[in-house]
């Protein structure tokens, strides 16, 4: 394969990295706490704690691990927002020679029970505020071992209580949960501060992550992500991002902004893992979606790079108070998870002097595939280029490249793709081809210069503000309710979202009413799956042997659209 890509690369760039250097990922983040000690690597409401800090705290947490009797390579799953316990938690897991599994913590119980039984998880880290889901579901889990966490614990003192009441007793925030032998995160450090870490031989096969993603089945499936997986994308976000990074002036401590969930693949790469590779300070923001309440977190702070999908750009620079920010130290803003619209970049660049740099990856590739050029100052309307030991192949429904501006199916090969699917080998050959490329299932067009343009989706797949919606997943859980006959859903443009979730309905009940369906699926779903809108339809477009055609729902809104336009 002719990689017309390199000729596009930014100077200094390498077209190769060597993810060899590191043993495993403990390795990479060891010398990270060593080399940085002294620095600040995480802050969260205003109380940081230091590279040597969660290196010590990491250690005790391991060794806690360790001594509840689980064998190497068990699963442990971690369910928070970005509080400063998330960090420590997955380089426990890590350093206890165990594998992370991460969890949305505003998951329903069904949704919960589903990825812990796949995963195996013999324990979990969770926040209070999320235990009461993990009640309902546990007895039915294979999970023994679990660490509940508070807002406040890791603050301190005085601050840490208050949080605390606040968050239980004045805003409501903690429902009423039974967990008996549960075991709370500080009185676990505290219980292994006379214990010891015993390292474990980890190699670049182990498994590090479990990054649980949908499928066109609509069941939740682990990608498999080794630690060769993961350093590679450290490494290679790295190199790409130093052109960035290297602009004048100088910042020899660099700021991230870690608004995005840990949970979410970009921002465990992209934020913790590559922050902590580089020395840098993380700012944690627990709730993103409290937009006066960040921008009071940013307006503390001269950060220079900021992760975010397109509807938190876009929810910033239409806030009064983001224009009376400081923007001096803002080297890159980069953008993932959806398409950046060009006129939120536009809004973006007029307030900040920084155009926001779009990348594109999946669970499956941990994430990063394509970005553009991290010294870009002009918005391409692409997904970039390929990252450094990257390549991407355009190919047509038999497998094979198709000519050079001839839209096909992206797939993806490089040392930063998946093993498979955890214990799914049917679902893994249906995306690896024989010689090493994953399938994306978004159609794209490459041109001349080793540039990527999403044209469509293969997939039925909905992207709700970065987050991936399975019309299955949500389509069997509306069928289960008695007063609905049949159902499908589809995504729809959506200026606040980027897509919505429009959900059709043939009734069974004649008096099912639209509040009560979208009440059932807010018990059933996370809040993003939701439908926006629903439609009760006499029935729905089919193939002759009785396939519900999403494709013709869509085609029909989309000509309803042009008509009303």
């Amino acid at each position: 394969m002719e990689k017309i890509w390199l000729k596009s690369y930014p100077p200094g760039v390498p077209a190769e990295i060597d993810p060899n250097q590191y043993r495993s990922l403990v390795h990479l983040l060891e010398d990270a706490f060593h080399k940085f000690g002294n620095r600040k690597a995480f802050v969260c409401m205003d109380k940081a704690i230091t590279y040597a800090e969660l290196d010590a705290y990491s250690k005790r947490l391991g060794a806690w691990l360790q001594s509840r009797g689980m064998k190497p390579g068990a699963r442990v799953a971690v369910m928070m927002p970005n509080v400063l316990q998330y960090p420590i938690a997955i380089a426990a897991v890590l350093r206890a020679g165990y594998t992370v599994v991460n969890v949305n913590p505003l998951y329903t119980p069904r949704e919960l029970e589903h990825q812990l039984t796949d995963a195996g998880a013999e324990a979990i880290v969770i926040l209070e505020n999320f235990a009461h889901t993990l009640e309902q579901v546990l007895p039915r889990t294979s999970v023994k071992h679990i660490i509940v966490a508070s807002m406040g614990e890791m603050l301190g003192g005085l601050k840490g209580a208050i949080v605390n009441f606040v968050v239980r007793n004045v805003k409501k925030m903690v429902p009423a949960y039974s967990l008996p032998n549960a075991v709370r995160f500080k009185a676990a450090l505290a219980h292994a501060s006379a214990m010891k870490l015993t390292p474990v031989e980890l190699g670049h096969e182990d498994v590090a992550f479990l990054q649980y993603t949908g499928g066109t089945t609509g069941v939740a499936k682990g990608a498999t992500l080794t630690h060769r997986n993961i350093i590679a994308n450290v490494l290679q976000s790295e190199a790409w991002s130093q052109p960035g990074v290297q602009k004048e002036p100088r910042v020899e401590e660099l700021s991230i902004v870690c608004a995005l969930p840990l949970y979410h693949i970009f921002a465990l790469t992209a934020c913790a893992l590559w922050g902590m590779r580089m020395g840098a300070l993380n700012i944690l923001i627990p709730n993103p979606r409290d937009i006066p309440g960040l921008i009071r977190e940013l307006g503390k702070y001269k950060f220079n790079i900021l992760p975010a999908v397109n509807t938190l750009y876009n929810a910033l620079v239409n806030h009064p108070g983001f224009r009376h920010l400081d923007f001096s130290g803002l080297k890159m803003a980069n953008g993932g998870g959806m398409a950046v619209q060009k006129a939120v970049n536009d809004k973006w660049l007029a307030a900040t002097g920084v155009s926001i740099i779009e990348g594109y990856g999946l669970s499956e590739t941990s994430p990063v595939a394509t970005c553009n050029r991290s010294d870009s100052t002009a918005f391409t309307g692409t997904i970039g280029l390929p990252l450094p030991s990257t390549e991407i192949a355009i190919l047509d429904d038999d497998g094979n490249e198709v000519p050079l501006g001839q839209p096909g199916e992206i797939a993806i090969r490089g040392p930063q793709v998946m093993r498979g699917y955890w214990n799914r080998p049917d679902e893994t050959a249906k995306v690896m081809t024989p010689d090493g490329f994953f399938k994306s299932g978004d159609v794209g067009i490459m041109d001349e210069t080793g540039y990527t343009r999403i044209v469509d989706r293969k997939k039925d797949m909905i992207l709700v503000s970065g987050f991936n919606v399975y019309p299955n997943e949500l389509e069997s859980v509306v069928a289960t309710h008695p007063g609905v006959l049949e159902c499908a859903c589809i995504g729809v443009p959506d200026e606040h979202s980027g897509e919505a979730v429009k959900l059709f309905v043939v009734r069974k009940d004649p008096n099912l009413t639209i509040d009560e369906l979208m009440a059932y699926c807010k018990d059933n779903l996370t809040g993003y799956k939701k439908p926006k809108y629903i439609e009760f339809r006499d029935e729905l477009p089919k193939t002759n042997v009785g396939k519900i055609l999403r494709r013709a729902l869509r085609d029909e809104m989309t000509a309803g659209a042009k008509k009303a336009a």
